[in-house]
């Protein structure tokens, strides 16, 4: 399934494919704040389909993962980074994609305040 979504202002745009069976909640010190529900996918099925000029990004603490967010809005509608493997990965925000019940997501809750 490909799933659309987008920051608040509607500068910047994806489509992700893959089925969302779940999300995960972090507890680090910038997830906890924002209030992302993460989808991982691998990088190539997310596709930023207007405003990749509008993107800025953020990394801190060991700098790996880039927390991408619109300039315009400050939403953060994914980041990008590598899984354990080295694989290019994406971690989509669901609560910015269209049309998703996001009740109806089972959420694992993640301790990244302990890496």
């Amino acid at each position: 399934m490909t799933y659309k979504g987008s920051c608040h202002c509607g500068k910047v745009t994806f489509e992700a494919d893959g089925a969302i069976e779940g999300a995960a909640s972090c507890n680090c010190s910038i997830c906890q704040r924002k209030g992302w529900l993460l989808w991982f996918v691998p990088r190539d099925t997310l596709r930023v389909t207007a405003g990749e000029d509008a993107l800025s990004t953020y990394t801190f603490n060991k700098h790996v993962i880039k927390h991408r967010f619109c300039a315009a809005c400050g939403i953060h509608p994914f980041g990008e980074g590598t899984d354990p493997k080295g694989n290019a990965m994406a971690a989509i925000n669901i609560r910015c994609i269209e049309g998703i019940d996001l009740d109806a997501v089972p959420v694992k809750q993640i301790d990244g305040r302990s890496f």
